[in-house]
């Protein structure tokens, strides 16, 4: 460095940063061996803060406004120099700009699927990726806890360790939130504002904050989805049969509008799509043109409910099968008065042809004494 170079160093006695960067953090200003003229002044823009480091402790934090560097201005410096009077000569000190607007359009997203249960699905592996914002709260402790001594510390730095905290997170959210996949489009606002609640303890201990937090999409694998789409299409088309009908009509409109297009082939499919047609019509139609339905099979008999007298009282009502057992037990006999709807009065059960053969079955004759 030139003679001139450094005079003009000594004599400078203005201090400032303008940023036309999108990601700059931190920046130091670089004066020669760090001397900074007393009664300089400092300029802190809106959106930005000055930390003072002196002999690698942090002095003082500067916020927006212009200053003149003097004792009164400098308290935690002038403590630490033990300045008990005032002082004309140079001190050395590291001021670092810390820009602590918000960082917008910050990306994340999951590197590897997050396995979770799903209440429809089952087990299934979802990805997501989204955007956020940060910004320094706190300099004087993100200058301690990230910074350093980097004389340019840029938003790169720093945001793979913020997209793990962020990923940790929200496994955790969406394992244990229980909401099915197919409902977590309609609540990725809630699960962003649930992450950076999460998240923003553990960035406050860097100095930073998360003003936004966004979930953009929460995606199946390639696999699930084109199942689900299937699914879906299938829900759309409903009647299989009469899309199956409409698609055909649809393919002879286009074969009529387009007779060279496709030739012999052409018209050997609509004529074979033709006579499909026409023979599922024939199935449907009878000699009048009148659609045949199939009769209804007709309803089954009902059985009869009968009832018995003895000794002037009526017992009932007895199935067929009830006085079949009642036949073999010797409870009814073909004397026994029986009635039943249909016939006029009671009437002997040896009389009624359906109820003789009750008592016409005899076992068969007993084997042989062996």
């Amino acid at each position: 460095m030139g003679i001139l170079d450094f005079l003009s160093g000594q004599f400078i006695d203005v201090i400032h940063w303008t940023d036309d960067t999108r990601d700059t953090l931190v920046w130091r200003f670089e004066r020669q061996g760090h001397e900074i003229k007393y009664g300089a002044k400092l300029t802190v823009r809106e959106g930005q803060a000055a930390v003072f480091v002196h002999e690698g402790q942090l002095a003082d934090v500067f916020t927006p406004g212009l200053y003149m560097l003097e004792t009164n201005n400098m308290p935690i410096l002038t403590s630490l120099q033990h300045w008990d009077h005032g002082f004309q000569s140079p001190f050395k000190s590291e001021i670092y700009f810390v820009n602590t607007t918000r960082f917008q359009d910050l990306k994340w997203g999951t590197k590897n699927p997050i396995m979770c249960r799903d209440p429809e699905f089952g087990p299934v592996r979802l990805r997501a990726f989204g955007t956020y914002s940060i910004r320094v709260s706190d300099p004087g402790t993100f200058l301690k806890e990230i910074v350093g001594t980097d004389g340019e510390f840029t938003t790169d730095e720093i945001s793979y360790q913020i997209r793990n905290i962020i990923v940790s997170k929200f496994t955790q959210t969406v394992a244990s939130s229980g909401i099915p996949v197919l409902d977590m489009a309609a609540n990725t606002v809630e699960f962003g504002n649930l992450i950076a609640q999460q998240v923003s303890p553990q960035l406050a201990e860097y100095g930073l904050s998360m003003p936004a937090f966004f979930v953009e999409n929460i995606s199946l694998p390639e696999a699930v989805e084109a199942v689900l789409d299937k699914r879906t299409s299938m829900g759309i088309i409903g009647n299989l049969d009469e899309y199956t009908k409409y698609a055909t009509a649809e393919a002879l409109q286009t074969g009529a509008a387009n007779p060279g297009g496709g030739g012999a082939m052409t018209a050997g499919l609509g004529a074979g799509v033709g006579m499909a047609m026409a023979s599922q019509m024939a199935n449907q139609q009878g000699p009048w043109g009148a659609r045949q339905t199939a009769a209804p099979p007709p309803p089954p008999p009902m059985e009869k409910v009968w009832h018995t007298a003895e000794n002037g009282q009526s017992s009932g009502p007895f199935s067929r099968a009830d006085l079949g057992k009642l036949a073999s037990s010797g409870g009814l006999t073909r004397e026994t008065l029986v009635w039943t709807a249909g016939i006029d009065g009671w009437t002997k059960a040896g009389e009624i042809a359906e109820l003789a053969q009750l008592f016409t079955v005899m076992p068969p004759p007993p084997p042989p004494p062996a």
